[in-house]
């Protein structure tokens, strides 16, 4: 018999601690074919993990992901079940899901995790992939909207440090914020921050996205001076 792909997982809810049902992907049917220079995966066939990353409980419809801690602050429960739970209508997305469908899970994801004060390091990821999502659906007005918010979290996790423990080095960070930048247009931002990438490169063992900020940094100072040329023309 043929292995599907998908397959259904039990997830105990971190709200509510009720069991729900969701969907995972295989990891032997996960094939990357490229990667775009902010990270975002190109998939060889039709079978996308990105669409599953986060999960919603269907009883009270909290939205999290494997990044969301278990700790609540005093009254936050409170609060999600004012502005959450009690506008959910019971559904599940234990099913196959659609780009749209995702996109339906990322965006509650943000607004849980914004109100449980989660790390901006985990709310940028949110941002980032629902960015993604869109750029999947050539809609750059939603892409840049979300490119934006995943930028300005970034941001304040460099800022703050709250991406010390999590899989995110602080190199990485600073070259999201960078490559994130110059993707909004934002110049001086993104060759500010491809310069403190770069500034790394004797400290830092990823050789690879040092190298990326460097091609960046390059391109964008010939552009800038390709601009100052014409105009003196």
């Amino acid at each position: 018999m043929e292995i599907p792909p998908y397959y259904e997982k039990q997830i105990d809810c971190i709200h509510c601690k009720k069991k729900f049902k969701t969907i995972k992907v295989r990891s032997k049917f996960i094939k990357v074919s490229n990667n775009e220079s902010d990270f975002h995966p190109l998939y060889e066939n039709d079978v996308n993990p990105l669409l599953y990353n986060a999960f919603v409980c269907e009883h009270c419809g909290f939205s999290f992901t494997e990044d969301f801690t278990k700790y609540f602050g005093p009254g936050i429960s409170e609060e999600i079940d004012q502005k959450i739970s009690l506008h959910w209508k019971k559904h599940s997305f234990d099913k196959e899901r659609t780009i749209d469908d995702a996109l339906q899970v990322y965006k509650l994801a943000l607004v849980c995790g914004h109100i449980k004060k989660e790390k901006h390091i985990t709310l940028a990821g949110l941002a980032l992939r629902t960015a993604w999502l869109y750029r999947t659906l050539d809609n750059k007005e939603l892409e840049n909207r979300f490119m934006f918010i995943a930028r300005n979290q970034y941001i304040d996790a460099f800022s703050n440090g709250d991406h010390n423990g999590t899989s995110m080095s602080e190199v990485r960070v600073i070259y999201l914020i960078a490559e994130l930048s110059r993707r909004l247009g934002e110049r001086e931002e993104a060759i500010r921050y491809f310069s403190r990438v770069i500034e790394k490169q004797r400290s830092s063992n990823e050789t690879k996205i040092i190298e990326m900020a460097k091609e960046q940094w390059q391109t964008m100072r010939l552009e800038k001076e390709m601009t100052e040329h014409t105009k003196v023309l």
